[in-house]
């Protein structure tokens, strides 16, 4: 459903381009989402996570490298067709839970408009309005203003909203963010069922751990690139509902692998290492300059 390959996105400072800075948000970043997944994407502020969302919301373009949903490359739209996309393909729910609904409709009325603007006729939006309320658990709240519903019904709200039009993705900015933990609960088992329900492909960029911990998988951020995920299986759940998850570094398409600091500090991992190719691993060794010979006679021994 989605596939990044080396990714870039440069943004300059300044209003005159020889008086700006350039800023890398995005530094070759590869990623893949299959059809159908629940994910999670993670990493500090600034790791370059919503500048991706961004792009596959067809709202930013890259600077270079190649980003594709359901087989449009993102990079070549212009003007209707980005329009069309972001009408068809894609669903979005940010943050700010005022942000994703009109004041002055209604909840039905909000969940109607997008069908409108896809020339979706009159009495199919009504229904199909009718049947993303009630799988979202709020279908008592169908005739109420934003400012008459909590924000957990907005968010809610906001999701059916975004599914409106059958959207083949959905890209959900930190949707928990503003919410309290028993909301964000209800909140991620409205985006748990859009998936499962609906089958529709969802993205969700969070600092929840809550949310993170729950997803069959999690990608990490870090730098522009993405650094490592955690693949967890519905079999090994706790009581919590939480799985166990198995952490994995990232190799991207040319063989860069970002190394945690906790694992290179304490071993004075910096600027250059040496590898070392093993039958079955590869080893990684501080620069110390050449290898003495009793570092490889330990090597040699602890294999015997």
């Amino acid at each position: 459903m989605v596939v990044c390959e080396s990714l870039v996105r440069i943004f300059r400072t300044g209003t005159r381009a020889r008086d700006g800075v350039e800023v890398q948000a995005l530094q070759g970043l590869d990623l893949t989402v299959q059809e159908g997944e629940l994910t999670a994407l993670v990493g500090a502020s600034g790791s370059g996570k919503s500048t991706l969302l961004a792009i596959l919301a067809g709202l930013d373009t890259p600077s270079a490298g190649t980003a594709r949903v359901d087989g449009t490359d993102l990079g070549t739209l212009k003007g209707r067709a980005r329009t069309a996309y972001r009408r068809r393909t894609v669903g979005t729910i940010q943050q700010q839970t005022a942000a994703n609904l009109l004041p002055y409709l209604t909840a039905r009325e909000n969940v109607q408009l997008p069908m409108g603007y896809a020339g979706t006729p009159r009495r199919r939006r009504a229904e199909r309005a009718r049947e993303l309320l009630g799988l979202m658990g709020i279908a008592g709240a169908a005739d109420r203003t934003p400012a008459m519903l909590s924000g957990g019904e907005q968010q809610r709200v906001a999701i059916a909203v975004a599914l409106a039009n059958e959207p083949r993705l959905l890209l959900a900015d930190e949707p928990t963010g503003e919410l309290d933990t028993a909301t964000s609960e209800e909140v991620f088992d409205a985006l748990r069922t859009a998936n499962t329900e609906l089958g529709t492909t969802v993205l969700i960029v969070t600092h929840d751990a809550l949310v993170a911990d729950q997803v069959g998988r999690t990608v990490r951020i870090r730098d522009g690139r993405t650094s490592a995920e955690v693949l967890r299986h519905p079999a090994a759940a706790g009581a919590d509902g939480a799985a166990e998850g198995q952490e994995y570094a990232v190799l991207d398409r040319v063989g860069r692998l970002q190394l945690p600091r906790e694992f290179t500090e304490p071993l004075g991992l910096t600027h250059r290492v040496r590898l070392v190719l093993e039958a079955d691993h590869i080893e990684v060794w501080p620069d110390r300059g050449r290898p003495r010979p009793e570092d490889t006679e330990v090597r040699t021994r602890g294999r015997s």
